[in-house]
């Protein structure tokens, strides 16, 4: 681990209210350690976020590495991998970004009128892949409400339901996230059906909690109810935070939405030394 530098700047952004501090380590080492990831998710007294993402140099054009609000690490985050190529192309230039993350080297181009896409990769549906504990069909767990299980680069337990405004989610969310079915944890979403190819989705993070919106989730939730014979495989997925464009192609699942870069800030020497 490098040492803590004398400050730290970052930049907040946030998809569909999906929000983010990133730091970018291509040109000085950020010195994080899971307490300090900590620290500065705390709204009160850090700076706060639903995920942490470092910017680093390497293969493709940046590397990405994604935390959690309780410090573990995410393999994947597609609103803030999103949020980030914005950033990358506003800076050089560029319409088209390969981005290499735990889950792989993901494509991100410029989707026109403010937009961006990015390719989050093929879904994962063995069940070794996802991962789940033991060997099972993943289209319906043998868990109560019979979830579809898939993995984007992480775990996730999607729940069809007939009204995804109805779910008590803090208690369903936080209950299901540490199922034994799922040796590393996952996140949990209800989702429900709108219209033909139009769903309505809220989400539980693992290590987070409720988040207005998660791009990984809402993959795993189109990919879901395309299996299920729910939709077909390009859908509008409404959250609280706002609408994501979800199309799982035969190269990968596309996810286009908006982004904001809110502001730029600096984690100040006396408060890196204390919070490390």
């Amino acid at each position: 681990m490098e040492r803590a530098p004398d400050s730290l700047p970052f930049m907040k952004m946030h998809g569909l209210g999906n929000d983010f501090v990133v730091l970018d380590a291509r040109a000085r080492p950020h010195g994080l350690t899971p307490a300090l990831v900590q620290a500065i998710a705390d709204r009160h007294r850090g700076v706060g976020f639903d995920q942490l993402a470092v910017i680093g140099a390497g293969a493709g054009d940046a590397t990405l590495t994604f935390y959690n609000a309780d410090g573990s690490t995410a393999g994947a985050c597609g609103n803030a991998t999103r949020c980030i190529a914005r950033h990358l192309m506003d800076e050089s230039g560029k319409t088209a970004l390969r981005l290499v993350t735990e889950r792989g080297t993901l494509l991100a181009e410029d989707a026109g009128a403010g937009l961006t896409s990015v390719n989050m990769g093929q879904p994962q549906l063995r069940w070794d892949e996802i991962p789940l504990a033991e060997e099972m069909d993943t289209l319906e767990l043998p868990i109560e409400g019979a979830p579809t299980a898939t993995g984007m680069g992480n775990p996730h337990c999607t729940f069809f339901v007939d009204d995804a405004e109805a779910v008590d989610l803090p208690t369903f969310g936080a209950a299901h996230e540490t199922h034994p079915l799922y040796p590393e944890r996952t996140n949990v979403q209800v989702a429900s059906l709108l219209g033909p190819d139009h769903l309505r989705m809220r989400v539980w993070e693992r290590g987070v909690g409720i988040t207005l919106a998660s791009g990984s989730s809402s993959c795993a939730t189109a990919v879901a109810a395309a299996r299920r014979g729910l939709t077909g495989r390009k859908v509008t997925i409404e959250l609280d935070g706002g609408t994501l464009q979800i199309d799982w192609r035969d190269d990968g699942v596309w996810m286009t939405g908006g982004t904001a870069h809110v502001f730029d800030g600096v984690l100040t020497r006396d408060w890196l030394e204390a919070n490390r």
